[in-house]
């Protein structure tokens, strides 16, 4: 049953006595009023929804923390087992906070409520047990005040009640109701039997009779209110119950007076809600099945009829009640617009709740083309709180993208098709083999070439493109980039706005990246510079923080690490910032491989190994080989060859798992390195050079090419082979046009001289 009138927004308002008058003067009061679904501004914060969720959390403890300074604060916080994930996320934060403040946080909740409370030392837990016969007594005595009972009535309702408050009241004013004494109170005790094992049913019969006794109107309205909820408006009830004026509320006060309801207001403006949550339990279980429905049906209507603003707000309030209503179509179509709206929140678990109640609702429906469409918007939806819950790479999102296309091919509709297909796309680079991405993005530029509608061709060209270059096809990889900025430059940045990026950005950064590999090494730096600048401009720290990530990369690659420490650190700060985890596991990556670069090998090595320990927690398997060869260089340039050698083994292990080819060169030449510190012989030397050099010319990939001739070119030299030193490293360096004050070309170039 749903037991309150407001979701999380009213829970969280009501947490701390917020008033709407006091949110929107600061930036995150603005980003707190739209997570509550208040008037605002917040379309002026470039913030990710995740971060305006926490702002919020954080312009309610500083108001809590304002009042405490002033003042030491009592707060009470009521049935926490029926608190909702935003609130309960809220809680905890508040419970922390509290240990520094003058503050006196009381909650209440049942035994079964999951909780870690308990081990922190500001914490105190205490049982409520059952009431005792004295206490028992003095709370009779008191509810009967001048009209006083009998010693022996008093002992019989403590006992009968057996240590339970509401069961105690109850009786009592079921005694005082009755009107007159012995007989009649005899008889009252008598239909209570003594209690053995079911003390809640027994109570359960005394509310329902309580109820019966206020008469057919006042019933009426009590089960009506707790079809509502545990709270319910004057103006709600009237649309529902239906009523002339005067006998609702005669009905209300009637409930109101006997203690079953409380009013706060007055009429038509006026809020009721239950004493308790037993009391609307047992309303509600005096209707029967068709009369629920009938009645969960009609709230719904009323709130979509009467209240657009609670139908805007609060969509899951009317899904619950066309839930009980058993209109699995109706409920499904505000499940869906609840999880949307909980998305945009970044209200994660209640998101994936709303959006799994839907698809439950939806799998008992008739398998035919409406509610497959129906189920792949949720499909696709669906996968917003999945990522943010589970990772990126992990199975469930990956079971949800597969049926989204599923549905989507089934369907045949080239837009959702396309979405779907991406969405797996995304999943399996994440987590597969990268040949098989090649092939769902081969099929993602298929699917964009049917209408050639240009975002979509253009998002096509970002997905082939990146996943060529990872495989290792770098001239093919260079070219679909290439021609993603094009397109990506004359569609309007709207466009993209489902897919959450901007391939003009995506695609000049990637293209840099692999024009690095190829050789044109100013041209790179360049693109890397237009696809950071792209990002900026649109103030989006989503791309610019991914854009300055491939950026330090791509300055690792040329051996700056002055610039690669730069770019990682302002990346860290935007990753901190707006809560990106996979954005800031890379940039540790890179920011440890520059640090160890620059002299400072532990610290860099703690930062590499955290930001690969992170970059799996959220799921993903992707660049991992990446990951373990500069892993394997730190070690290595720390004289630790050991652990060196076991890093490079697992990063050749998961290259031919995954095959991210683009590395192999780079491989090949961490193993040469290895293997001569190891003093290993000639002939065991020979095959990472030669399995390099043929990959990389292969590839294209002339810095890579370079890279490893320079060291077999130094190798031979050392071993009296100056000419075939010469003949292997003169052309490759010859070839290049550009970057020539770069450390490999300069390196090159200063071997070149000594071989003569």
């Amino acid at each position: 049953m749903q037991r309150q009138f407001g979701g999380p927004k009213i829970q969280l308002a009501a947490f701390v006595g917020l008033r709407v008058r006091e949110i929107g003067a600061s930036k995150r009061n603005r980003a707190g009023s739209e997570l509550l679904s208040l008037p605002n501004s917040t379309a002026a914060l470039n913030l990710s929804p995740q971060r305006k969720r926490e702002m919020l959390f954080e312009a309610l403890l500083h108001q809590l923390a304002a009042v405490a300074r002033s003042r030491p604060v009592l707060m009470v916080f009521e049935d926490g087992h029926w608190s909702d994930p935003s609130s309960r996320e809220l809680l905890d934060l508040t419970l922390d906070r509290v240990s520094r403040l003058p503050v006196l946080l009381v909650v209440s909740f049942r035994p079964e409520f999951q909780h870690a409370w308990s081990s922190q030392p500001h914490v105190t837990m205490l049982t409520l047990n059952r009431l005792g016969g004295r206490d028992g007594a003095v709370l009779v005595e008191r509810l009967a005040g001048a009209a006083g009972l009998a010693r022996e009535i008093v002992d019989e309702i403590v006992e009968r009640a057996d240590g339970v408050p509401l069961f105690v009241e109850e009786l009592t004013k079921a005694v005082l109701e009755s009107g007159g004494r012995d007989n009649r109170v005899a008889a009252v005790l008598a239909a209570s039997p003594l209690p053995a094992l079911a003390i809640p049913a027994t109570l359960h019969a005394s509310l329902i009779a309580r109820l019966d006794r206020l008469g057919p109107i006042a019933k009426e309205l009590g089960q009506i209110g707790a079809v509502i909820g545990r709270e319910f408006g004057y103006e709600l009830m009237e649309q529902v119950a239906q009523w002339p004026t005067g006998e609702l509320r005669l009905g209300l006060d009637r409930l109101v007076e006997a203690g079953l309801l409380f009013c706060r207001g007055v009429a038509p403006q006026s809020f009721y809600f239950f004493k308790h949550a037993l009391v609307q339990d047992a309303a509600y279980s005096t209707l029967l099945r068709a009369r629920r429905r009938e009645l969960h049906a009609r709230v719904a209507a009323a709130i979509v009829e009467r209240f657009p603003q609670l139908e805007q707000s609060q969509p899951e309030l009317i899904a619950h009640h066309y839930t009980e209503a058993d209109d699995k179509e109706q409920a499904a179509v505000f499940w869906y617009q609840a999880g949307r709206q909980a998305n945009a929140r970044f209200a994660i678990h209640e998101a994936s709740a709303h959006f799994t109640k839907g698809l439950e609702l939806l799998s008992g429906l008739p398998a035919i083309d409406e509610r497959d469409r129906r189920e792949l918007d949720f499909q696709l939806a669906f996968a917003v709180p999945l990522i943010a819950m589970h990772g990126f790479g992990s199975e469930q999102v990956e079971v949800c993208a597969r049926r989204a296309r599923d549905l989507a091919d089934k369907a045949g509709d080239n837009r959702s098709q396309f979405l779907a297909h991406r969405f797996v796309w995304n999943s399996c680079l994440l987590r597969r083999p990268v040949p098989e991405a090649v092939a769902l993005a081969r099929t993602l530029m298929d699917l964009a070439r049917k209408d050639n509608e240009p975002a979509r061709l253009t998002i096509a060209h970002r997905a082939l493109g990146f996943s060529t270059q990872i495989a290792g096809a770098l001239a093919e990889a260079d070219q679909l980039l290439a021609g993603g900025i094009a397109l990506a430059d004359r569609v309007p940045d709207t466009g993209f706005a489902v897919y959450g990026e901007h391939p003009g950005m995506v695609c000049r950064v990637y293209r840099a990246q692999t024009r690095c590999l190829m050789g044109y090494l100013d041209d790179a730096v360049q693109l890397a510079e237009a696809g950071i600048e792209h990002a900026r401009t649109r103030n989006s720290p989503f791309n610019l923080a991914w854009s300055l990530i491939v950026a330090a990369q791509l300055h690792l690659f040329l051996r700056d690490a002055a610039a690669a420490e730069r770019t990682s650190r302002e990346a860290i700060a935007l990753s901190r910032e707006h809560r990106l985890p996979q954005w800031m596991a890379f940039a540790q990556n890179s920011l440890g491989r520059a640090m160890c670069c620059q002299g400072q090998p532990r610290k860099g090595i703690e930062l590499q190994e955290e930001g690969m320990r992170s970059l799996h927690a959220v799921g993903s398997v992707f660049q991992t080989t990446l990951f373990r060869l500069q892993l394997a260089e730190s070690c290595f340039e720390l004289a630790e060859p050991d652990r060196a050698r076991s890093q490079l083994d697992a990063a050749f292990a998961h290259l031919q798992a995954h095959r991210e080819m683009w590395l192999m060169p780079e491989l090949c030449r961490v193993q040469l390195m290895l293997l001569c510190a190891e003093a290993a012989p000639n002939a065991a030397l020979e095959q990472p050079i030669k399995k390099g050099l043929d990959i990389a010319r292969s590839q294209g990939a002339r810095l890579l090419e370079l890279r490893l001739a320079t060291r077999t070119a130094r190798l031979w030299g050392e071993q009296d082979r100056r000419a075939e030193a010469r003949d292997l490293l003169a052309p490759v360096y010859g070839w290049f046009t550009e970057g020539f004050d770069t450390p490999d070309l300069q390196e090159a170039k200063a071997l070149l001289d000594q071989l003569g």
